[in-house]
C-alpha cells in the first residue's frame, strides 16, 4: 500500500509517494493553489489519492523550534481533519528542518536556484515521508 507525503504551504503543496513496499519516497508534484485556499489544494490532491490508491497520508506538521504548534501548524491540523472526513488516515509528522535539509540536498546536487525553487516543496515532502518510512524499520 502506497503512502503519500505532504508539505503544506500557503500557496503550494509538495507531494511525494512511497514505493509499493513502503520503503522509499520519491517526489511527485508541487500543487499550486490560490493563497490560503486549502479546499482547492485538497481538490487538486484528489488526483494523486486516486492515482496511487492511497489510504494513508503523512502530513508535515510545522512546529517552532521549542516544539510549540503555531498558526501554520493549526492550518495543517485543519487540513488533516478535512482529509480524514474523506476516509484517509493522516499521520502528522514533525517537519522541523525538512526544508533546510531538502535545500542542502539540492545544493549538493548542484541544482540551480531557479530549479530549486520549483522543486523544494516536493523535496521537503520526500524528506517528511522518508523520515516516517525510516521510523517504521
Amino acid at each position: 500500500m502506497r503512502v503519500l507525503g505532504l508539505d503544506l504551504g500557503s500557496v503550494t503543496l509538495g507531494v511525494s509517494v512511497s514505493d509499493a513496499l513502503g520503503m522509499i519516497a520519491r517526489a511527485v508534484d508541487t500543487i499550486r493553489f490560490t493563497e490560503d485556499d486549502y479546499d482547492d489544494a485538497l481538490h487538486k490532491l484528489q488526483k494523486y489519492i486516486k492515482e496511487f490508491q492511497v489510504k494513508t497520508v503523512v502530513l508535515g506538521l510545522p512546529k517552532h523550534m521549542n516544539g510549540d504548534v503555531g498558526i501554520r501548524g493549526e492550518i495543517s491540523i485543519s487540513f488533516k481533519e478535512k482529509l480524514e472526513q474523506q476516509g484517509i488516515e493522516v499521520i502528522l509528522w514533525d517537519e522541523r528542518l525538512t526544508t533546510a535539509a531538502a535545500q542542502r540536498i539540492l545544493i549538493g546536487a548542484d541544482v540551480s536556484r531557479k530549479k530549486r525553487k520549483k522543486v523544494i516543496d516536493q523535496m521537503a515532502a520526500v524528506q517528511i515521508l522518508q523520515s516516517y518510512l525510516d521510523s517504521k524499520y
